[in-house]
């Protein structure tokens, strides 16, 4: 199928699916006249891209684990090297969120603190 029958069948605009190629996350056949010509298992592959990337993981991370996932489930067969990569997203990803809840409570406390000098004056 052509790119713009992929973009319809996925709900993923041509340029989109133009980037995913240039990150490695899709590898269409090319026509003698240019046009690209996708796979039919290519609409599961970009969908499998979308879950990932709504997962939160930046396509580098995604061309890593692409080969690992198939199905329409992102079912992921067992690679090695994949559950290190995966922990170590998933411990970055605590990070983040143990930095977000720190700042969360010290602007409680200083709109708390605001707040009673506010009534105070």
């Amino acid at each position: 199928m052509r790119i713009g029958e992929l973009s319809r069948r996925t709900g993923v605009n041509a340029h989109q699916l133009r980037y995913y190629e240039t990150q490695g996350l899709l590898a269409p056949e090319r026509r003698p006249n240019g046009y690209r010509e996708y796979a039919a298992d290519s609409v599961l592959v970009v969908a499998q891209i979308r879950r990932l990337l709504a997962a939160g993981l930046s396509t580098q991370d995604i061309a890593y684990i692409l080969p690992c996932a198939t199905g329409p489930d992102a079912v992921v067969e067992p690679c090695a090297e994949l559950i290190d990569m995966l922990r170590a997203r998933l411990g970055g990803l605590d990070e983040h969120i143990d930095t977000l809840t720190r700042t969360r409570e010290t602007l409680n406390d200083f709109i708390a603190a605001t707040e009673r000098h506010l009534q105070d004056a």
